[in-house]
Formats: C-alpha cells, structure tokens, sequence
C-alpha cells in the first residue's frame, strides 16, 4: 500500500527571480509536481526595499506554481540570505547527575541548548541551531550519545543568525501574497542540502551559492556546519560591468552574459564579435567576444577573492580537502569552476540539485539547488511546510516563529 504523501512548498526570494516549488514525499522519495517563476523586484542585497514591488512578485510566482501542480499553496519554507546573516559556534556542558544512568535524548537535548545559549543583540534572531558534535566526559567525541555512560556531556553548535527587521519584512510580503511562513532557512544551508554529496561534506567543502546579488557560503567540516556567511557581490556585478564597460542596456548585457559569457577567455571566440541592442543613433553594436570575456574574468576573480578571504578567516580553508562547489545562477557561467579552482587553489565543481524526481529538465540547474534544498530542509524535519487543498495535511509550524514573534513583542513598546 502506497504511504500516505504531503505536499510541501517551497519559495526562493531572490534579487533576480523569484522561484517557487511544490513537492510530493511519500516518506522516501521527493517529486516534484509543480513550479512557478517570477522576476523578482522590492529586493535588494537579500533585503526587502520595497514591500509592495516584492509582493507582487511573490504572488505571481507562487500563482504560477499553483496553476503547474494543481494545488493551491497554502504554507511554505522560505530561504533568506543577505549580509546580515552571520554565524559562530559554541559549545554547552551539562551534568549527568547518575553515573549509572544512561545518557538520555533530554541530557543531549539539554547540552545542545546549553551550546545556543548565546548572548545576541535585541535587532537579531537565531535562525539555525545546528549540533556540531558530542563529548562524552570532555574528552570522546561522538556523533550521538544517547545510551551511553557519563557523568558529563558536551555539546557543540553551530548558530546561524540574522536581523530581526530583514525576517520580518519578508515574512510580511509571503504572507501579504496570501501563503503562511512555516519556516525561515538560510539560503546556503539550503543550498547545500541539495548541491553537495554527503563525502564531500563529510571531508570537508565550502558550499558558495552565487545568486542574483549576494553569494552565500556554508562550510562544512567532517560532516558538520562549520561556517555560514553572506557576501555583497554576485552575478548580477558581472551583468552592471558589462552594461557599464559596453555602454548596452541591462537585458542586452544580461544576454550577452548568458549566451556568450566566460569566466576565462574561449579560443573559440578570439576574434568573433556579436551584434547587440545598444543605446544611442545606432539601435545595434557589434562587441569582441573577448573583450566580453575580459569584462567577467576581472569580476569572476574579485568575487572569488572575496571568497578566499572568507574561507581563510573562517579558519577551516587547509581542511577543505573535497574543495568548493559552485552553485546557483552565478555559477552557470562558463569555466567558472576552472578559474575557483586556479584562484582559490582548491577541486572545484558546479552543483545541481539533486535527490528528487520530476521536471528535471526545468529545474535541474544550480539556479533552481536553493529552492530544492528548502524542501530537503523541510523534509529532515526542521520544518514541514503543506500546500495541500484539503485539511487532511495540518500545518505544522516551527519554533522559529514562535521564537520570532515573543522577540517582536518583547520589541513593542
């Protein structure tokens, strides 16, 4: 007998588009059904500038989904990403008052919350407490200590925050474009469930999610988040330089970017040139293919600089021994991953989204592995986000609301 399934909704606010994903899980494996995309707008560096213009594009998106699947979306899981996101680790110790007693999953619980009691300011949140590992009397370490015998138990954890504002005000816009938030992920941990295959995370590997206007990273160290943190600069630097350098419309560039872009120069391409929309008396111009190619190689290398810079001050770069992979709109540009491998000195690849069913062919690119990672997310249980047209499949909400909302009352005056 087929297992009863839940219908889960994911949405990818973006600076560029606006994604939108609807899923089928039996238990074991994921379909996907249905899938909606809008140009985003209101959107910012991750944050929301214009509360109107982002919602808007939200429904639209969320309307296509609808009519794709033939579900109306009732709640989602949503991804969130801009230069407020920051995170650290910590680590909590607890006692175990009977040595002869086992170690239970309240005393792992109980050290787990000891490791997220952090002290942040009043304007952020704590979006992720993810364990990191367990120690046994301070000194064994163990993936799981439940069953075993102590008198001590330590836990680590890796915290991923933000502004408190910046969730707010994309929860209103979701909300606004009438689908409830269930839960609110960082768009590199998404991303990461989705690119990345489990030995690289477990031997070390950055996860660098280039989207629209902001590149997230998650760094992953033997199996574990180790760091997670959010640059100002992305793909759509490459499309302003070349629209600025070659004096050429925004839509004009954006194309001359995807149909002919490379991060290295191409052979093929030396002494070629394309005619493209232009501004002034002449509605066409032809540009050298190569001087295309310049334009993004000068940018490629500063995003991946700033990368680099990032990985080292995390203090996990000597231990990325699977390297970087490379997702999201960004990273489709050619012989990227050949030039991250030159600057950053590390194996480097393009990941798609993986472990799942259904319109591969639409969605099977590094643009589409946040989104596919949000509903990996809500599968593994930290939140499960139905879109069902029936009341069969309750919603069932998170804590980080609930977290959410005390802090904004304790905010009012």
């Amino acid at each position: 007998m087929r297992k009863r399934s839940s219908t889960i909704a994911a949405i990818d606010i973006g600076s560029t588009k606006v994604a939108v994903v609807v899923g089928d899980y039996d238990g074991e494996s994921l379909r996907i059904i249905g899938h909606g995309v809008a140009p985003a707008a209101g959107l910012s560096r991750g944050v929301i500038d214009n509360l109107q213009t982002a919602r808007d594009a939200i429904a639209t998106a969320v309307e296509k989904a609808t009519q794709s699947s033939g579900i109306r979306i009732m709640g989602a899981v949503i991804g969130i990403s801009g230069t407020h996101i920051s995170s650290q680790n910590n680590r909590g110790i607890v006692a175990i008052p009977d040595r002869s007693r086992l170690i239970t999953d309240d005393d792992r619980e109980r050290a787990l919350e000891a490791a997220s009691n952090i002290a942040i300011p009043t304007n952020r949140q704590i979006l992720h407490v993810i364990p990191r590992g367990y120690w046994v009397e301070g000194t064994d370490y163990v993936s799981d200590p439940a069953g075993m015998y102590g008198s001590r138990l330590d836990a680590e954890a890796h915290m991923v925050t933000g502004a408190v504002s910046a969730m707010l005000n994309l929860k209103k816009c979701v909300e606004a474009a009438g689908v409830h938030v269930d839960d609110v992920v960082a768009e590199a941990v998404a991303a990461s469930l989705s690119a990345m295959h489990p030995r690289e995370r477990e031997q070390g590997a950055a996860l660098v999610d280039i989207g629209g206007s902001t590149t997230s990273i998650a760094i992953y160290d033997e199996g574990a988040t180790a760091h997670t943190a959010c640059l100002p600069i992305a793909g759509s630097h490459m499309t302003k330089d070349l629209a600025h350098m070659l004096r050429l419309p925004w839509e004009s560039a954006e194309a001359l970017k995807c149909n002919y872009g490379s991060a290295l120069p191409d052979p093929r391409y030396e002494r070629e040139s394309v005619e493209v929309e232009a501004f002034g008396t002449h509605p066409r111009k032809s540009v050298p293919l190569n001087f295309v190619s310049e334009i993004l190689q000068a940018r490629c290398e500063e995003i991946l600089e700033a990368v680099a810079t990032e990985l080292k001050r995390s203090g996990y770069r000597d231990r990325l021994a699977a390297g970087v992979v490379l997702t999201g709109g960004g990273s489709e540009l050619r012989n990227l991953a050949e030039l991250a491998e030159t600057r950053l000195q590390l194996p480097a690849r393009v990941g798609r989204p993986q472990g799942y069913e259904g319109l591969t062919d639409l969605i099977g690119t590094p643009a589409y592995a946040t989104v596919i990672g949000l509903i990996e997310h809500a599968i593994q249980g930290s939140a499960v986000a139905f879109a069902s047209p029936e009341p069969a499949y309750p919603v069932v909400r998170g804590s980080f609301w609930e977290k959410l909302s005390a802090v904004t009352r304790a905010l009012k005056p």
